[in-house]
């Protein structure tokens, strides 16, 4: 597709461009929209033949090969590993006689973490992008089109598109400028704040945390976070997303962008979480453990993160998709934002007036969680 002397074009992967191209476009307060986070996916099998998930980074380019504007982006040919659930939305379409499938996912694989997902280096670009996704769904037959976890200040380029806007709530901590974990359990109510200390104090007793960056991290801690994660993903979804090399990869690739959390019974690792750090926010994304000690969860998760985020400076931390639990945790109910382009009139129709009865449910869930949060009432 070609617009004057802009062209659009669907690549073979995002390592196929030069990383520094595609950096440029990402920039650097998002790992996973990064050229190391997204072609480890590539390189370690995650994505590609197999997963479900193969490679399609719609572009723009000018004359000269100039890369202006990027969408992370992959056919599908299933809903799994997205954390923004259209299964109802792909049996009503099969059921009314169409293929919702392949579809066309903007996101960052098995990634429910806020971000930029029109990588550009002019918004102007923006509706040339959307409008080349669009074009690419109705000369192959997709039905759709789904950008996942947007951040909120590209909402106005889907929405000038017409894409329909969807919402969902995550648990977010918001760093109010504390300069301690103790400083931000003064804000908490009295009982709730002596149940985060006694929650703590129970998790660390009897072994040791450490939290691994860079060059700390070795061989042997991504070996027991492999097995980690494993025991998880196979009780939660089956079949782990990620390979064992991706872990490897991100760790040569982006060490730096990475806090691995383990801890220790009698120096040998029981249990760990994986978060990986932005330039405004700590992203958790996996946990798994080989033992049952009460707390270790919270502990290693949110409170290990909300420790490392105050050290760092940063703004919040994200803690992955669904978790009701994380409230008592001082985490807040925060709506997420996804945008989506239905190729056919009626079903879009149809999908939209469905996504304007489940915004009514989300808000009203939202306001009701907030009222539910552990701090200290004014």
């Amino acid at each position: 597709m070609a617009d004057g002397d802009l062209t659009a074009r669907v690549a073979p992967s995002v390592g196929s461009f030069p990383a520094a191209d595609w950096d440029t476009l990402a920039g650097s307060g998002n790992p996973f929209m990064s050229h190391a986070f997204l072609t480890a996916l590539e390189d370690s099998g995650s994505v590609g033949p197999g997963s479900g998930w193969t490679p399609a980074p719609l572009v723009i380019e000018d004359a000269r090969g100039q890369l202006l504007a990027a969408l992370p982006s992959y056919a599908k040919m299933h809903s799994q590993g997205e954390y923004v659930f259209d299964h109802a939305w792909a049996d009503a379409w099969h059921r009314a006689g169409g293929d919702y499938y392949p579809k066309l996912q903007i996101a960052a694989p098995f990634t429910p973490a806020t971000g930029p997902r029109l990588l550009l280096s002019d918004d102007a670009y923006a509706g040339v992008l959307l409008k080349a996704a669009e074009r690419l769904c109705q000369q192959h037959g997709f039905s759709s089109a789904h950008a996942t976890f947007i951040e909120e200040e590209q909402r106005g380029f889907f929405e000038q598109a017409g894409w329909l806007p969807r919402r969902d709530i995550q648990f977010h901590w918001e760093n109010r400028d504390y300069a301690s974990f103790d400083d931000f359990l003064a804000a908490l109510a009295s009982r709730k704040r002596k149940a985060v200390r006694k929650e703590r104090k129970a998790a660390q007793e009897g072994v040791m945390i450490r939290a691994l960056s860079g060059g700390d991290i070795r061989p042997e801690h991504w070996d027991a976070f492999w097995d980690f994660y494993q025991d998880t993903g196979a009780r939660k979804w089956g079949t782990p997303y990620l390979t064992r090399e991706a872990f490897d990869l991100f760790g040569e690739r982006m060490g730096d962008q990475v806090l691995l959390v383990l801890a220790f019974e009698d120096d040998r690792p029981i249990a760990g979480a994986l978060n990986f750090i932005g330039s405004q926010a700590l992203y958790g994304r996996y946990w798994g453990c080989l033992v049952d000690k009460p707390f270790l969860h919270f502990e290693l998760c949110y409170y290990q993160a909300i420790d490392a985020a105050i050290e760092r400076g940063l703004r919040r931390v994200e803690a992955g998709a669904q978790g009701g639990h994380k409230l008592a945790r001082g985490y807040e109910p925060v709506q997420t934002l996804s945008m989506h382009y239905i190729a056919d009139p009626g079903f879009r129709a149809a999908v939209a007036d469905y996504l304007e009865q489940e915004r009514l449910g989300i808000s009203q869930d939202s306001m009701m969680l907030g009222e539910r949060t552990p701090f200290r009432k004014a």
